[in-house]
Order: C-alpha cells, then sequence, then structure tokens
C-alpha cells in the first residue's frame, strides 16, 4: 500500500494518474522542464488555458509537491514555478 495525501494506493501507476488528472497538469509541468517561469509566461505558453484554471492547477501541483512556487518579497509581487525533484521524475 502506497499512502499521499491522506489517501492509500494499491498500484504506483494509480498514484501518478491521480498526481497528473486535469487538462492542464502534464502541459505545465512540460513548459517547466527546462526552466523556471512566472505565472505571466505560463499563461502565454498556454493561451487556452484561464488564468482562474491555470491558478488551480498550479496550486494542486504545489500541493502534491509536484512544483516548486518562490515567492519574492517585492513590489509589484514576483512569483516563479519550477519543477521539484518529483515533478522531474515524471
Amino acid at each position: 500500500m502506497i499512502n499521499l495525501n491522506d489517501k492509500e494506493y494499491s498500484c504506483p501507476i494509480e498514484v501518478s494518474m491521480d498526481l497528473i488528472a486535469g487538462k492542464w497538469k502534464l502541459l505545465i509541468m512540460w513548459h517547466l522542464r527546462a526552466k523556471t517561469r512566472r505565472f505571466g509566461q505560463l499563461q502565454r505558453k498556454i493561451p487556452k488555458v484561464t488564468q482562474k484554471m491555470l491558478t488551480q492547477q498550479l496550486r494542486e501541483l504545489e500541493k502534491d509537491k509536484l512544483i516548486y512556487r518562490k515567492v519574492y518579497p517585492v513590489v509589484p509581487p514576483k512569483v516563479e514555478y519550477s519543477l521539484t525533484p518529483f515533478g522531474k521524475s515524471f
């Protein structure tokens, strides 16, 4: 048994499918594969995704530890997203 995010899985494939389920998650991860990107850069790379959906998918990927969100203490706010080592393993 595999425990992740308060869920039990009997198969590693189930874990992978649950983590990357979502229309935009794989595409987001693909755009982060080579370099760190800001929200606006991701939005331009994936023009069909809405701001709300991109925000939601990024939050889920961060919660699942597939991406890292770095917030800089500057005005205007600066936030960058990158893949974690776990995210790179996909």
